[in-house]
């Protein structure tokens, strides 16, 4: 984009102008001084290697840097390296992961490590192409690595800069229509100092992060309220535009407790085992352990589900008790997981693929959907919820 752009994006003819090098130059020294003083200390600004950026970018993507710090120090102490995450067991990886969501993510982070070691001698790329071409990394994330662990000159655009340029420009359209967004990264260009990119986009994703939040931006306490034009325009709180948010709709699913007594070994008794399997690739968790529950429909009644067990065990499965009834969010819907007890016949041994009886205990080891994990965590907590079918 050249000139001045679209007459709808101009500022009024008192507001200066994002392409004045002297407006930039004046926010860039307030933005850095404060950035200076008030700046989080985080791990991977610690010692911002790029392989410990990429790990931050990706685990922050949709989550807040509280709940990705102890994520973020288990999966270091596990996988310091490129080398060692691609040479990583997925399970163990997704173990690691159980709780971020998203889990295509992780997935994503397996395949660009095997990628580096392969096409890279192990080390992180410093080339903005290479980079892009990384499984699961996209511009914004190329950029963040490279800029922040290296110093390069390119912009970063993510929620919090999307959400503290627009207000500094006072950019009304939403941020993800196409014309806003091409001009929001022209922007996030232009703001660039010569050197010190880096410590430029965290500063302003910190910004938004402890200042300029969505709803009700802090301006007072802000460093450069007086560069911001949607601030001296009064329009702080409808700017940005609004995203459009999910319509979410009510679903009811239904999952199956199964104990049975493990044969007793030499070396200890019979433990307490539950039906588990892993979810098939290409559905919801996929790779992740549940208890059984169908994934793919919506279920009306306890009873249907324990027809659709039957069939994949070719066994009857008799639903009984509700035992807990859990509610969360996936994709669209809003679901009400209804767990109940359920038995087989007595004379039902061994499962087939890749059904497994399991223990509480082994299922610690295993990865799991958050709510197969409830689950889990239940019956650990509360084993005498548990009334088996007689």
């Amino acid at each position: 984009m050249t000139g001045r752009g679209p007459a709808r994006h101009r500022q009024p003819a008192h507001q200066p102008d994002w392409r004045d090098a002297k407006w930039r130059s004046g926010l860039r020294r307030r933005l850095s001084s404060w950035f200076k003083a008030n700046a989080r200390r985080l791990p991977w600004r610690d010692d911002p290697q790029p392989y410990h950026v990429w790990v931050s970018e990706i685990m922050l993507q949709q989550t807040q840097v509280a709940t990705v710090l102890p994520y973020y120090k288990r999966w270091m102490r596990s996988f310091p390296t490129v080398a060692d995450l691609a040479a990583a067991d997925e399970a163990d990886l997704m173990r690691h992961w159980e709780g971020l969501g998203y889990y295509r993510r992780v997935r994503s982070m397996h395949a660009a490590a095997k990628q580096i070691v392969e096409e890279h001698g192990g080390r992180f790329p410093q080339d903005f192409e290479a980079v892009l071409a990384l499984p699961g990394v996209g511009r914004y994330t190329a950029g963040a690595v490279l800029s922040i662990s290296g110093d390069g000159r390119y912009p970063v655009l993510e929620g919090n800069t999307q959400r503290v340029y627009s207000r500094w420009m006072a950019l009304r359209e939403t941020p993800s229509d196409k014309d806003a967004n091409r001009l929001l990264w022209e922007f996030a260009t232009a703001m660039l100092p010569r050197s010190g990119s880096g410590q430029f986009n965290q500063a302003a994703m910190e910004l938004g992060a402890l200042v300029c939040f969505p709803k009700t931006p802090d301006c007072p306490s802000c460093p450069v309220q007086r560069f911001c034009a949607a601030h001296r325009l009064g329009l702080q709180r409808e700017i940005p535009g609004k995203i459009k948010r999910i319509a979410y709709q009510p679903r009811t699913e239904f999952a199956l407790v199964i104990q049975r007594s493990a044969p007793p070994r030499s070396d200890r008794q019979g433990a307490t085992e539950f039906l588990v399997r892993p979810l098939p690739e290409g559905g919801r968790w996929a790779g992740l352990w549940d208890f059984p529950r169908p994934t793919d429909v919506e279920t009306d009644s306890v009873t249907i589900a324990a027809d659709w067990l039957g069939k994949q065990l070719n066994a009857t499965v008799s639903p009984g008790i509700r035992l807990k009834t859990f509610r969360h969010a996936v994709t669209k819907y809003r679901i009400s997981l209804h767990v109940h007890a359920a038995a087989l016949p007595d004379s039902f041994a061994t499962p087939p693929p890749p059904w497994r009886w399991v223990s509480v205990t082994d299922l610690g080891g295993l990865p799991m959907s958050v709510t197969g994990r409830k689950i889990a965590d239940f019956l650990a907590a509360e084993p005498q919820a548990f009334l088996p079918l007689s």
